[in-house]
């Protein structure tokens, strides 16, 4: 076979020439089993080196590694340096990044990898963000828009419990991650609620790692399923917002193993991730993303993860300010930090310095750059995929809508009020937020969609008559906070936290004329937070204004026989112990995403029977969470350090064990049915490397729903302090008709039995009684059964981690 040598313009020219003559050719630039070979009348042409012969890395049946060496060996080290360093965010804060303006291909991306034209290497995009794809919606010379899906945020769709329809919700925000052009999605974020005042718990999933791993596993796999990757973030213990690009955490290693590692592993192992986010913060001295005992040791050596690491946008630094100065560049390269985001002249001029002195290993480096090119051989870009900007928009609206409904937790429900289902009369609906509903939150985790359904769209969309005279006082009201709110945003950044609405004062006998006149009242309470500030305690209590509201609208309605509900419209945790008892029901609807007001119809009008579960405690007040007492750290008024004292004892670990009571309990969530729970059995009286648990769920209600199972393990502790139960599986059923059964098994693994012994670098089983609680949520246990296990058992040995940089004890019992 002969081959021409010809290069890119004299190959365009030829293929033009050719469809102008009506030869026949084939091309196959792009196809993985060839090379990119173009054959006319017999002779192959291509692109040849000095050499004649075709280059290893354009040759698509040689292996992927056989490529990669091939390049690197052939890039330069100026190259190499810009290689393992963004191309994004220009002029971010006078900062200069490697190179120019790049939005790239896709306007509002969050950035991108850098590009070798010479050697075919083109550059992958990567774009926020974890309630759904955030990008520009409008683009210069261009009259089309490009909106996306708001999906419902992490708290909504954890509180699910439902994998199969999470994995649904992945599929449909990867189809447009794919269809816009993007090659990775940062997200999703799996950050344990350690305090219900992150900013960012919106985002995140659980207080519990179970929960939260077996969520963001399910997230990843339906992604990923379009061909895209994701960045699962952030990597760890990224639990406040307050100074986070410079708090140093203390943290013992069984914390950091047992709660604020475990839900990355479980997703890692299940669902390899294409990339991993590095976080902001320290552990015990070291920025994240230059801890090789945690990028490389734990995430590579111990999980078997395969992808890469990048750093989260300016990690690694004490803060922007010394971004200008000396960089913690080379730590982070050797450490395992293969891509550092979004890119810098002054980190290239370190790289290349500390290349020069023997400073940062070429092989390190050659390594880092390996791995990225792996990323980007698989990526959409590289397989010359042909984006559409048409994604499934409506059909994705459907999806979320859906997964809204199903996240949603019925935290009261007396006599019956929900499902309402008079439409004959009106509804009263109160409280500014009604009027200006949430579907997200801010910062990066915020979305760019095309139109958001609100409460009271929803109700009349599902045919609920609407209280008119009370509309014309609050639209006026809310329409002027929200022009507020975006000018403030507009003028301070969407870095800047959102603050509550206030409520509209109104007097007792007009609330009173609302109450002869309407059927049914509705108090809607907001909350809103985002990336870069954390919620106060302020905006975790009700507030007097809401507290007033709630109290006149109770009385009045009450007075005339008339019921109240509260909806929350909230991301995070909030006070509920001091009103709940004034009011007839409570729905959780979260920020239930673009869809969010048919969504709420659907549950209060009995379409969708409530089937939420709450994945997190809230507490009856916020001096009850364990780590209220070092929350954001010391000093006070700019905090640099904190201690995690409370080590394991996060959330329902700590209610459970030191006998807290909460408001409502982790796992909790009502029904319009009732289920029973029977036939609850062991696999056997003794463990033997697994246990399985099968419990039979039967409806025997009159309305078809759902139900959560959640299985909690108590383990012996003679030996080491544990808490009083741990969640260890969790199931959901399909919908069950009244009077159906439906029949789970779930299985425990030897490291569910096991708690970290930090003095033995182990995953440790205790020998001795183990009791298995089965329910509805971690207070109400309806079936338990025990087994034993004879001996003691090392069921993991690991390298030792985390080094304190200072001496503290973590809480027990």
């Amino acid at each position: 076979m002969k081959y021409i040598k010809m290069n890119k313009r004299v190959k365009v020219t030829l293929l033009t020439a050719l469809v102008l003559a009506n030869l026949s050719f084939k091309g196959a630039p792009g196809d993985e089993k060839n090379p990119p070979l173009l054959t006319v009348d017999g002779l192959q042409f291509a692109d040849l080196n000095r050499n004649g012969k075709l280059d290893v890395y354009e040759d698509y049946r040689r292996t992927i590694e056989d490529r990669v060496n091939d390049l690197v060996a052939q890039m330069t080290e100026d190259e190499k340096a810009s290689f393992v360093l963004g191309t994004g965010m220009p002029g971010y804060d006078g900062i200069t990044p490697v190179v120019g303006a790049i939005e790239g291909r896709v306007p509002g991306a969050a950035g991108g990898t850098y590009e070798i034209e010479r050697l075919g290497i083109p550059a992958i995009i990567v774009a926020d963000g974890p309630a759904g794809l955030r990008i520009k919606p409008k683009r210069d010379n261009d009259t089309n828009t490009y909106y996306c899906t708001a999906f419902p945020v992490g708290t909504a769709l954890a509180s699910t419990w439902n994998t199969e329809l999470i994995e649904s919700v992945g599929k449909a925000m990867g189809n447009e991650v794919k269809e816009y052009g993007i090659d990775v999605l940062l997200a999703p974020a799996l950050n344990i609620h350690r305090n219900p005042l992150c900013g960012r718990n919106f985002e995140y999933y659980s207080e519990d790692p179970l929960v939260s791993g077996k969520i963001a596993a399910a997230m990843v796999n339906g992604i990923q399923s379009n061909g895209v990757g994701t960045s699962i973030k952030h990597f760890a213990a990224n639990n406040q917002e307050t100074n986070r690009l410079s708090i140093n955490e203390h943290i013992s290693e069984r914390a950091m193993r047992e709660l604020y590692l475990k839900n990355f592993e479980i997703t890692v192992k299940e669902s390899q991730p294409w990339t991993v986010m590095s976080s902001y913060n320290l552990i015990n001295g070291t920025y994240t993303s230059a801890r090789e005992d945690l990028l490389t040791e734990i995430l590579r050596n111990e999980w078997g993860f395969k992808g890469i690491v990048m750093t989260d946008w300016f990690g690694g630094y004490a803060g922007f300010e010394s971004l200008k100065g000396t960089s913690n560049v080379t730590a982070q390269l050797t450490a395992g930090n293969d891509l550092l985001m979004p890119g810098m002249d002054q980190q290239k001029k370190s790289i290349l310095a500390d290349l020069k002195s023997g400073k940062l290993s070429k092989d390190v480096l050659d390594r880092n750059i390996k791995r990225i090119l792996e990323l980007v051989m698989k990526s959409p870009v590289t397989k010359k995929y042909k984006y559409t900007d048409k994604p499934d928009l409506k059909g994705n609206a459907k999806v979320t809508r859906d997964a809204a409904a199903e996240g949603m937790v019925l935290l009261k429900n007396e006599s019956n009020v929900l499902p309402y289902t008079n439409k004959t009369g009106t509804i009263a609906a109160f409280g500014v937020t009604s009027y200006s509903f949430i579907a997200g939150g801010t910062g990066s985790g915020d979305v760019n969609e095309a139109y958001t359904i609100s409460l009271l769209d929803g109700l009349s969309n599902a045919g609920f008559k609407l209280d008119e005279e009370l509309k014309k006082v609050y639209v006026p009201f809310a329409e002027k906070e929200n022009k507020k709110e975006l000018a403030r945003r507009e003028k301070e950044g969407l870095l800047v936290p959102p603050p509550r609405f206030s409520e509209l004062d109104m007097t007792t006998d007009f609330i009173a004329q609302r109450a002869a006149a309407d059927d049914l009242a509705i108090i809607t309470l907001g909350r809103n937070s985002g990336e870069g500030g954390d919620r106060a305690i302020s905006d975790f209590n009700i507030g007097t204004d809401e507290a007033k509201l709630i109290d006149d609208v109770s009385k009045a309605f009450h007075a005339k026989g008339k019921k109240v509900v509260v909806i929350l419209n909230i991301g995070g945790v909030m006070e509920t112990a001091s009103w709940k008892n004034k009011v007839d029901a409570i729905l959780l609807a979260w920020q239930p995403g673009q869809e969010g007001g048919n969504s709420v119809a659907d549950v209060l009008s009995g379409k969708v029977n409530p089937s939420g579960k709450l994945t997190m405690t809230f507490p009856v007040k916020y001096e009850d969470t364990p780590s209220a007492k070092n929350w954001l750290g010391t000093p006070a008024d700019n905090p640099k350090e904190v201690t995690y004292e409370e080590g394991v004892y996060v959330g329902y670990r700590y209610y459970n064990t030191f006998n807290v009571k909460p408001s409502y309990e982790f796992g909790y969530g009502k029904s319009y049915t009732t289920f029973d729970y029977t036939d609850v059995r062991l696999g056997s009286k003794a463990f033997d490397k697994t246990m399985t648990v099968t419990v039979t769920v039967k409806n025997n209600g009159k309305v078809a729903g759902k139900e959560v199972v959640e299985v909690y393990l108590s383990a012996p502790a003679k030996n080491i302090d544990k808490p009083k139960s741990e969640l260890k599986a969790f199931g959901k059923t399909k919908e069950l008709k009244p009077g159906e059964s439906q029949t789970l098994t779930l299985t425990l693994s030897a490291k569910d039995l096991a708690s970290f012994v930090e003095s033995k670098s182990a995953w440790v089983a205790e020998a001795g009684t183990y009791t298995v609680s089965v329910g509805a949520s971690s207070f109400d246990i309806k079936k338990t059964a025990t087994f034993t296990l004879a001996k003691e058992q090392e069921v993991e040995k690991v390298k030792k981690a985390f080094a304190a940089d200072k001496k503290f004890a973590d809480m027990k019992p």
